[in-house]
């Protein structure tokens, strides 16, 4: 016996009912988004309600600060992306972060001379707020990565280096890749590292930790104490704070200034 084929009739009734499915999904999709748009207008506004109402709040105080920032990240909303416009005029973050940025790059020329471009998120914290003074609006870690990241997106050659539980601030050009980052790591907790301890805790060869340290012996980013007891130790400055004890003045950093 013969089965009996599929009819074009039925052919055609399918593909009907296919399309009109599509139809349906197409206008349901257009739907969802339509009632999405409404609830992200209504939270946006929401938002510059809860902005003006909060205004000296936000700019004063940094724990209320994040929580702010996270809330505008949660529907695309930047209050960072442009110093003029409503969040500029609303609350002078525009202003804020752009100052703060002015003020880390003092910070980290008058330092440079002495870490060689790294320093770490804690210890530009301390300088920073020195610099500001007492009656300074309130400065975070978190306000400093933000202001941070915008000078990294003008190509100024600053960019965050995560080390352990903290960062580590790097404000010079200099090429790193991930070696020289987990090298960076290791001489986390004393301040320096060896060619051994590179070996024995990496697996490298002798060569490949050679040439990362002498990268960062060239970048000025490490220093070379020959005289250690039992082989030579590449210290990272902006790793051990006693090379910071003394204050940096706004003197110094004006001095740093080209």
């Amino acid at each position: 016996m013969h089965r009996r084929g599929v009819g074009a009739g039925a052919i055609a009734k399918k593909k009907l009912a296919e399309a009109k499915y599509k139809e349906r999904g197409t206008v349901l999709a257009e739907d969802q988004l339509a009632q999405m748009s409404k609830q992200l207008d209504m939270f946006k506004t929401n938002l510059e309600e809860f902005a003006s109402k909060h205004k000296q709040e936000i700019r004063k105080n940094p724990e209320f600060r994040v929580q702010f920032q996270d809330m505008c990240a949660t529907i695309g909303v930047d209050p960072l992306a442009s110093g003029k416009g409503f969040w500029s005029e609303m609350l002078g973050v525009g202003d804020f972060y752009y100052e703060l940025g002015v003020q880390i790059i003092e910070v980290c020329l008058a330092l440079k001379h002495r870490n060689g471009g790294l320093i770490t998120l804690e210890e530009l914290h301390q300088q920073v707020l020195k610099g500001r003074g007492k009656f300074a609006q309130d400065v975070s870690q978190d306000d400093l990565i933000r202001a941070i990241k915008k000078l990294k997106a003008l190509g100024t050659g600053f960019g965050i280096i995560p080390v352990g539980g903290t960062y580590l601030i790097q404000s010079v050009p200099a090429e790193l890749n991930m070696d020289h980052t987990v090298v960076l790591q290791l001489a986390e907790k004393s301040g320096y590292v060896t060619v051994s301890d590179i070996k024995a805790s990496l697996k490298w060869e002798t060569e490949r930790a050679r040439q990362v340290l002498e990268h960062l012996l060239k970048e000025g980013l490490a220093w070379l104490d020959l005289q250690a007891p039992g082989e030579a130790h590449y210290w990272l400055p902006a790793l051990f704070t006693d090379l910071y004890s003394q204050e940096i003045t706004a003197e110094e950093a004006k001095e740093a200034l080209p």
